[in-house]
Order: C-alpha cells, then structure tokens, then sequence
C-alpha cells in the first residue's frame, strides 16, 4: 500500500526521522492559511507547494512549485490543485491533483552549501536481507545514476537478528562524505530511519532528496513509502491512511469483491484459479501470440456468483478481445466450474468476446460434456495447448 508523501513524512516523524514540515490542503485558500501558520511555526518566508499523488517526477510534470509571497502561494496552489499531472511514472492521462503539501523552504542560506543525497531502505530477496540503498547523487533519477555511475551507489546490508549497528550508520555517513555536525546526524537520520522502516512493516522507503541543510542537519525532503498489505492487520491506524482515488479502480472494486486481480494492458482476459496456474496461463496467452489484459485469481470457490463477478471485471476493460477461463479441479470440482460459468453466461446475457473454459481436475469429462452442451457460444478445452490454438484461432 502506498502512502502520499505527507502520509510517508508523518509517518517518518514519529519515529524521530527529521522531516521538512509541511501542512497538506485541498483548496488555494487553505494553501494560504497553511503557508501563514508555517511562516508562524517556522520562520520560513518561501513555500514548497507539491502535488500529492502517487508518483514520482512531480517535479517535471509541474506538480512541485517554489512560492516566494503569499499571492504565489495561491496562485500556485490553484493551478496545481484539480490538474491532471502526467509524469514519467504515470499514464498520458495523468493523475488528478486533489490536495497539494504546502512545506517550508530548507534551502535557506548558511555557513555551508546544502548537499542533497538518496537513501532507500528495502528487501535484497537475493540474501533475505534488509539494506540501505544511497548515494550522493540525490535529487537525480537513481536509475540514471546506476546505469553511468554506478561507482556512487552504496549499499549496506543489515542483519535482521541485530538490526542497524552503529558501526554501519558510521560507515553510511562516511561514505558520504560527511563530518562534523553533519556526520552525526546522518547516524542518527538512518539509524531512525530503519527502525521506522522495520516497525510500520514496510516493504520500501525511498528518500530522494536526503537534505543536509547550510547549517548541518540532516532531514527528509520527499517520502516515498510502501506497506506490506499483508501486515497491515497489525497496524490498523497505517490502513486508514489508504487513498483508493489513487488506485486503478477495476482493482478497487475487484478487490472488494474478494478477487486477485491486476490490471494490465493486454487483449485476452484471464480467470484462473491459483497464482502459479494464473502466471503459466499468462505465459500460454503470450505463446498463443495474444497479451494477457489481467492477472486474476478467482480462487478455490469459483460458483456462479464468483465467476459472474469475474466477468464483470474483465469486461469493464474494452481492449479485451477473448476471455480464456483456466481452472484445476482440486479443491472445486470441475462441474460445478462449468455450471457457475453457464449460469454466469445466462445471467449477463450476451456476451461480446469469445470465451475458451479449459477445466482440468475432479470431474472434467463432466465439465467439458456440459459446457459443450449448453448451446453458448463457450469453447472447451482440456490440453494446455489446445487451449493455447483456440485463443490463437480467436485473436486471428
């Protein structure tokens, strides 16, 4: 689960990780009430205005704003608020803008030129161990800097029976050039930076830029933060932070619904029972010279009402050319598959997109005498390859 950045910094805080402090918005009006509190709190007479979605390079679609007054702050915040922002990680339709962070401004000048860096912490599933991911290439694209230089990315990783140490807080600092004021700092900023990382179970921390300011503190300027899903139910205030208008909402209502589906940009629609027969079903419609349009899961009870609902969702996508059904009759029984998918069938009427029903397991002779004997325009299988002609035969 995804956090906005406001969400990833509140979060970050509570753990004593320094944040540059902000106050978020849904209105141009309120963006001015929330830059004079700041200016109050804080001293700051620059504000940051930042659109507050679910992606990166905000800053190149235009969502990230430097206001020097008042009346630049509500300008700003106006234009910002109800756009659609296309960046780099989004689709060409973009995201809609509903609220906007309005934070102070940690550029200001001192002793020493700001230096900005960039930290993630997540999971090498190659040692089954948490690292910190940094550099001092901050407020660049970290792929860029890994591709041409890939000398300046650091990597440390941390044993999950002792945690971060302070010898490697130590050597992340030096690593970056640091001393001083500022090296301390930068121990104590990754060494609460991890424990925030392991106690809201997360599963990426991601700060781009990691600021040391022009008198030597070290804070988080941006917030890129992912939860477990799957650990959510031991933090039950983490998941009201969920913004389901940042979400695809076909996978919002599937999810509803008790089904495992991700959208994706294919032809053929799948429905499969199993996550592993769900990813070889993939590969076969990828053989068959077709795109998979979605991965989903209808899982060990799939009756009529279940695979009805699975309709319903694949077709709401209007790329989908043919609906491939793939089931393994373990748990369920075959029959009952292929009477939940006639029932289904006749329930919804006419159905626009061929369907092929490959039904293996208890009962699949049954299974494929009824779907070949219900007069719906439903083809049967029961080889994977078979199953791979038919959708060939329908996308041509």
């Amino acid at each position: 689960m995804n956090l906005h950045e406001y969400q990833g910094k509140e979060l970050l805080s509570s753990f004593g990780v320094r944040i540059q402090r902000g106050i978020v918005v849904q209105s141009a009006k309120e963006a001015v009430d929330a830059a004079k509190q700041l200016t109050a709190e804080t001293g700051t007479g620059w504000h940051v205005i930042k659109a507050q979605v679910h992606a990166g390079g905000r800053g190149k679609g235009g969502g990230v704003k430097l206001a020097k007054n008042l009346n630049e702050v509500e300008e700003i915040a106006g234009k910002i608020i109800g756009m659609d922002l296309v960046t780099p990680q989004t689709s060409a339709e973009g995201k809609r803008v509903h609220q906007v962070l309005v934070a102070e401004d940690v550029y200001y000048p001192g002793k020493n030129e700001p230096q900005e860096y960039y930290m993630s912490v997540l999971l090498n599933r190659g040692t089954g161990r948490n690292m910190i991911v940094y550099s001092t290439e901050g407020g660049m694209d970290i792929e860029t800097v890994a591709e041409e230089t890939p000398e300046l990315i650091h990597n440390e990783e941390i044993d999950a029976s002792t945690g971060i140490l302070p010898f490697q807080a130590r050597r992340i600092a030096f690593n970056l050039g640091l001393s001083g004021t500022a090296f301390k700092e930068m121990t104590k900023f990754v060494t609460a930076l991890y424990t925030a990382y392991v106690k809201s179970d997360a599963s990426l921390f991601e700060i781009n830029p990691v600021l040391k300011t022009s008198d030597d503190l070290i804070m988080a300027v941006d917030a890129k933060v992912t939860l477990d899903a799957n650990a959510l139910y031991r933090h039950r205030d983490l998941a009201q932070l969920r913004d389901l208008r940042e979400e695809n909402p076909i996978e919002v209502e599937a999810g509803a619904l008790g089904l495992n589906y991700v959208d994706l940009e294919g032809n053929v629609g799948c429905m499969v029972n199993g996550a592993g027969l769900a990813m070889a079903t993939m590969d076969l419609i990828k053989q068959a010279g077709g795109e998979p349009a979605n991965f989903l899961d209808v899982g060990g009870t799939a009756d009529a009402a279940r695979v009805e609902a699975a309709f319903g969702i694949i077709l709401k996508d209007p790329a989908v050319k043919a609906i491939l059904i793939n089931i393994f009759g373990g748990i369920v029984r075959c029959d009952r598959v292929a009477q939940g998918v006639i029932d289904a069938y006749k329930n919804m009427g006419n159905i626009s997109v061929p369907i092929i029903v490959r039904l293996q397991g208890t009962n699949a002779d049954i299974a494929k005498e009824l779907i070949d004997n219900s007069g719906l325009d439903v083809m049967s299988a029961t080889e994977f390859q078979e199953a791979a002609d038919k959708v060939q035969a329908v996308l041509s």
